[in-house]
């Protein structure tokens, strides 16, 4: 918590004047029954209409007071929560943004969507509604305990006698219901994560027929979350009748044995009056103390589990390093990497000039992706060196190195946006750029087809598109900003020979000075590069031309050999 403190801090005027207005409130509702006690028992049976009047007009003012008093509060609080989790929202997504890809894994996709949302929520609610009953709620239990003792010691001993019931019974439920809530949220997210993964692949669920498994399987889900609801609702809706039962119990032994002490000329109606007002008093602040447990118990909670993200450590930090001549524009030297110690790239060498074409081409596995992110410094390599420009990577600031890039990844994705803007991606790159890239990308001919053109608005996830049309999208995003390194990372594998062919030979003829990193797994798509570098099992087996390859590398015959049927079909 103590780093959420911090965020906090920032609004301790604000939230000081809150404490004090809601200070105010509370005791000007603890005042209201003495001054009722007051008007039956002294003024009343005067019977001057006058007192009787003014003090009727302070209650009103003590009344409208304490109702201001709360209402301004109750803004202000709402502020301090609002500001608050707005800067911990923002640094939260800001920080999700920079970590590295290792520390993205060790937390997990979901679990980062959790904390930005669900989490930062709780926090929010902590935050208001600590503000809100955090004071009140503890002047109203003290201040009317004490209150009832000034009226009548006798009478305030027996209500003391029901007060630890209620706060044992109020404790109870609410350890029982955090467990049970926490149940059910945990059942809901089993549940919206099935919802989430038909609709991602409701194509392939139609088409394989698993309608009804998967409605089946829906429908088990459901039930499952309807039981733990059903639970936690019948633990918590025992709490008011349970209450009521002991707050009428209490309310009867005060009358009952106020009543004697009436009788007996020892106490006055009004006292006893003041003593059912504060029994209520005294019961709402016990289980609004309640509600602050539970709340407090799941803002703590979530407050943790959003530091634990905001505390992690700045990781792949640009190291000291110079740059030097080198005839090569990418350099891989002895690389190897592991994910949590399962080798994936091992003892990788291999360079690329200014303007060449590097194919890269391997069985599923085999480490193809992993060294374009090593590339681009989403991961560190665990020993060798990777250089660009003569410059390790490690030694570039991250906008820096990533600049020089153009990508278009295996999983990439589109915007709900138009598809200039989507071409565009808020890079502001020269208009001139975005027909020239489209072309390129053999997209030029759909987008002039479609009624709007360039204004043509995309789906969500680019659905009202076919995934050729999507990753001809891709890549003129990728060639929009003309970058001094192109890496096609599988983003032809929806296209057909023929427009995979144009699409290359264009690449050729529009951007010649373009150095090229195609990853492929069509042999077809590489044959042309000027270097083809073969990975299996994580290590290089064959680097050379396309010629050079069928004489020397076995790998590359196999791969050619598979897939000659269907080229030539």
């Amino acid at each position: 918590m103590k780093h959420i403190f911090g965020y906090i801090g920032k609004y301790k005027g604000r939230m000081a004047g809150g404490i004090t207005l809601k200070t105010a409130g509370a005791l000007a509702e603890l005042v209201l029954p003495l001054i009722l006690a007051y008007m039956i028992d002294t003024v009343a049976p005067t019977r001057s209409a006058p007192m009787l009047v003014l003090w009727g007009v302070a209650m009103l003012f003590v009344s409208a007071a304490a109702y201001l008093c709360n209402v301004l509060a109750n803004r202000m609080a709402s502020r301090v929560g609002r500001d608050v989790t707005e800067s911990l929202r923002g640094d939260l997504f800001t920080k999700t943004l920079s970590l590295s890809f290792r520390q993205a894994d060790a937390v997990t996709l979901p679990s980062l969507v959790s904390r930005l949302s669900s989490d930062t929520y709780n926090v929010h609610t902590m935050l208001v509604m600590t503000q809100r009953m955090g004071i009140r709620a503890p002047l109203m239990l003290i201040g009317g305990v004490a209150l009832t003792f000034t009226l009548d010691p006798i009478l305030a001993l027996v209500l003391l006698a029901v007060v630890p019931v209620l706060t044992v019974f109020v404790v109870f439920i609410s350890s029982r219901g955090v467990r049970l809530y926490t149940s059910l949220q945990r059942a809901v997210d089993g549940m919206v994560r099935k919802v989430r993964d038909d609709h991602a692949g409701i194509r392939v669920i139609k088409a394989l027929s698993k309608t009804e498994y998967e409605s089946r399987t829906f429908r088990s889900l459901n039930e499952g979350v309807s039981l733990a609801e059903r639970r936690a609702g019948v633990t918590m809706g025992i709490t008011n009748p349970v209450l009521n039962f002991f707050l009428n119990l209490g309310m009867t032994a005060v009358i009952f044995v106020g009543a004697y002490r009436v009788a007996g000329g020892h106490a006055g109606v009004g006292d006893l009056i003041a003593f059912t007002s504060y029994f209520a008093i005294i019961l709402n602040a016990v289980i609004a103390v309640s509600r602050i447990f539970v709340m407090l118990t799941r803002g703590t909670a979530s407050a943790r589990r959003i530091e634990e993200v905001l505390c992690l450590p700045e990781d792949l930090l640009p190291l000291p390093g110079k740059e030097e001549a080198d005839d090569a524009l990418i350099r891989f030297d002895e690389v190897s990497f592991s994910y949590d110690g399962a080798p994936v790239l091992e003892d990788l060498s291999f360079s690329v000039r200014k303007g060449e074409t590097l194919g890269i081409i391997g069985g599923t596995g085999s480490g193809k992706s992993t060294l374009i992110s090593l590339l681009l410094r989403f991961y560190d390599a665990d020993s060798g060196s990777i250089s660009v420009a003569g410059k390790d990577v490690r030694s570039y600031l991250p906008h820096e190195l990533r600049k020089k890039f153009g990508v278009v990844f295996q999983s990439d994705f589109l915007m709900s946006a138009s598809i200039r803007e989507n071409i565009d991606f808020e890079r502001n790159v020269p208009p001139e750029n975005i027909p020239k890239a489209a072309e390129c990308a053999r997209a030029a001919d759909f987008i002039s087809a479609l009624e709007e053109g360039y204004e043509t608005r995309l789906a969500v996830r680019g659905a009202n598109f076919s995934g050729g049309q999507k990753q001809r999208l891709l890549i003129a995003r990728a060639l929009a900003g003309d970058p001094e390194i192109l890496v096609l990372d599988d983003s032809s594998s929806a296209l057909d020979y023929k427009t995979d062919a144009q699409l290359r030979r264009s690449l050729a003829e529009e951007y010649p000075d373009a150095t090229v990193l195609m990853v492929a797994q069509r042999i077809s798509s590489v044959r042309g590069a000027d270097k083809i570098l073969v990975l299996d099992g994580g290590r290089a087996v064959g680097f050379g031309t396309d010629k050079e390859l069928m004489q020397t590398c076995e790998v590359y015959r196999r791969i050619y050999d598979s897939q000659r049927g269907t080229e030539n079909a």
